[in-house]
C-alpha cells in the first residue's frame, strides 16, 4: 500500500510537472512527439494526433520531447521543410522557449497553492503544543541542547536574535539557520540567560534533533494488549501521578523510574475523572535492550482547525512560501557546505512518506503533495546541465550573447550534468538505504 500509493503520488506530480511543459509548447505552436511519464521500457502507450503519450516502466521522471529539442532523429539539427521550421522548438524566440522549460517547475510551486487552502478548509490536526509558549519539558541526555546546558523548565524567548512566541516559532527558526552557530535567549527560574550550540547541530531536522522535547504530561493514550498497564485496568485518557514513592511530573519521568523499579511490584496512582486510584502491577521486560515496560502510549493532545475560503487562501499562500523559503535556505546550506549530505532523501523517502500520508487523511495527503511537489520545482530549477535550470541557463547566456551557445558545449556540459545527478541519486539512495535499515 505504501509503495503503491507513493508512487501514484509521484506520479500525480510528474505529470503536473509535465502537463507545464506540453500545456505552453503547444500554445507556442511547437509541435510535441511524446509525452512520457517515467522513463525506460513502455508499459503502455497511444497515439493522439500528432503525440505518443506513453508510460513508462520506471516511475520516477517523465518528459515531453518536441520536434527540434536536443539532438537525436528529431532533434535541432537535422533538416526541416519551412513549414516544420515554424513548429520546431529550436526555431522559437528565446523567450519561448523561456517560458516552455520554465513552465514545467513554475506549475509545481504553483500546485501548493492550489491543494493546500483546500486543505486548510477540510481542517488540518494541529499539535496544541504548536501555540504554546516554548517552555522545555525535557532534555535529551547527550543532545546537542544537553551538552549546551540547557534544562527543563528552561523558556525560549529568542534565536539569533529573533523573538520566540511559541513551539511553532522555535522550530521555523531552528530550520531557517540550519548550519549555523544558534545564540539562545532564554528564561529560566525569572533570570534571562544566554545560551549557545555550536554550528555542528542538527537544527536541520527540528527541535527533537537538537535534544528539545515540550512539556507532556503523563496522560494515557494506548495501552498494549498483554502488558502490565492493561493487565492492571488502567485505561486510556488516565493521568499518572506518582510511581511507588516517585512522583510523576511529565511523560519523561516515567522511563527512568520504571527502569528503577525493575521487575519487583510496584503502587502506580492514577488520576480518573478527577478521582485518584490506586492499581499494583509489575513493569515487564522485554526487547533486545532489556528495558522493563509498562505497556503505554502517550495522549498527544492535538486540535482541528478549519478556516473559510479567503482565510484558507491565506494560510495556503502563507505556508507556500514557508515550504520555498525552507527548501532554497536548505539548498543554499548544503552547498555551502553548513549542511550534511546526509540530509537528503530520494525516492524511497519519498515512497515512505507519500505512504504514510495516504494512510491518515485528505489533508495530510495535499500537505505532502504540496511539500514535494515544491522539492520537485526547486530541484529542477537548479542551474544544472540535463535540468530545466541548466537548459534556462543556456537561454539566458543566448539573450546575453545573442547566439545560441554551441551544441558542442551543450553536449559537454549535459554529461556533466548527467554525472552530477548520478552521483547526486546515489547519495541519495544510499541515505534512504542507511534510514530504511537503521
Amino acid at each position: 500500500m505504501t509503495i503503491i500509493s507513493g508512487i501514484l503520488m509521484l506520479g500525480v506530480l510528474v505529470f503536473i510537472h509535465e502537463l507545464g511543459h506540453f500545456a505552453i509548447a503547444k500554445w507556442c505552436g511547437v509541435k510535441v512527439l511524446k509525452f512520457s511519464l517515467g522513463f525506460g521500457p513502455k508499459l503502455a502507450s497511444h497515439i493522439h494526433g500528432e503525440t505518443e503519450y506513453q508510460v513508462c516502466a520506471i516511475p520516477l521522471g517523465g518528459y515531453v520531447q518536441m520536434l527540434g529539442e536536443g539532438t537525436g532523429e528529431q532533434g535541432e539539427d537535422i533538416e526541416l521543410t519551412a513549414a516544420e521550421k515554424l513548429r520546431s522548438f529550436a526555431e522559437q524566440s528565446v523567450a519561448k522557449r523561456l517560458a516552455i522549460v520554465s513552465a514545467g517547475p513554475i506549475m509545481n510551486l504553483v500546485l501548493p497553492l492550489l491543494i493546500l487552502p483546500l486543505s486548510f478548509m477540510v481542517g488540518v490536526q494541529m499539535p496544541t503544543y504548536l501555540e504554546a509558549p516554548a517552555v522545555i519539558g525535557y532534555v535529551v541526555p547527550e543532545s546537542n541542547g544537553a551538552t549546551s546546558g540547557f534544562v527543563a523548565g528552561d523558556r525560549i524567548q529568542a534565536v539569533n536574535q529573533v523573538e520566540v512566541v511559541n513551539w511553532n516559532d522555535a522550530n521555523k527558526s531552528f530550520i531557517s539557520q540550519a548550519g549555523d552557530a544558534l545564540l539562545f535567549t532564554v528564561e529560566r527560574a525569572g533570570r534571562q540567560l544566554q545560551l549557545e550550540i555550536a554550528a555542528d547541530n542538527d537544527s536541520l531536522q527540528g527541535m527533537q534533533a537538537l535534544g528539545f522535547l515540550p512539556g507532556q504530561e503523563a496522560r494515557i493514550g494506548g495501552l498494549a494488549a498483554n502488558m502490565p498497564a492493561a493487565a492492571a485496568g488502567i485505561q486510556e485518557g488516565d493521568l499518572i501521578v506518582k510511581i511507588g514513592t516517585y512522583p510523576i511530573v511529565s511523560w519523561y519521568d516515567l522511563k527512568g523510574v520504571i527502569q528503577k523499579i525493575g521487575d519487583q511490584a510496584v503502587a502506580v496512582q492514577i488520576e480518573r475523572g478527577g478521582e485518584l486510584l490506586e492499581v499494583e502491577l509489575i513493569p515487564k521486560q522485554t526487547g533486545d535492550n532489556g528495558a522493563y515496560l509498562l505497556g503505554i502510549a502517550p495522549a498527544y493532545s492535538s486540535e482541528l482547525k478549519r478556516f473559510g475560503f479567503v482565510a484558507a487562501i491565506g494560510e495556503g499562500a502563507s505556508r507556500t512560501w514557508e515550504l520555498i523559503e525552507m527548501t532554497v535556505i536548505f539548498v543554499q546550506k548544503l552547498v555551502t557546505g553548513n549542511v550534511s549530505t546526509k540530509n537528503i532523501g530520494g525516492p524511497i523517502t519519498v515512497v515512505q512518506i507519500a505512504g504514510q500520508a495516504v494512510q491518515t487523511d485528505i489533508s495530510a495527503i495535499l500537505s505532502v503533495l504540496a511539500f514535494i511537489s515544491i522539492q520537485l520545482g526547486i530541484l529542477n530549477l537548479l542551474p544544472i546541465p540535463i535540468l530545466d535550470g541548466g537548459h534556462i541557463l543556456f537561454y539566458l547566456i543566448e539573450l546575453i550573447i545573442r547566439r545560441p551557445v554551441s551544441i558542442r558545449i551543450r553536449e559537454m556540459s549535459q554529461q556533466v550534468g548527467m554525472a552530477m545527478l548520478l552521483l547526486l541519486m546515489v547519495v541519495a539512495f544510499y541515505n534512504d538505504i542507511v534510514r530504511l535499515w537503521g
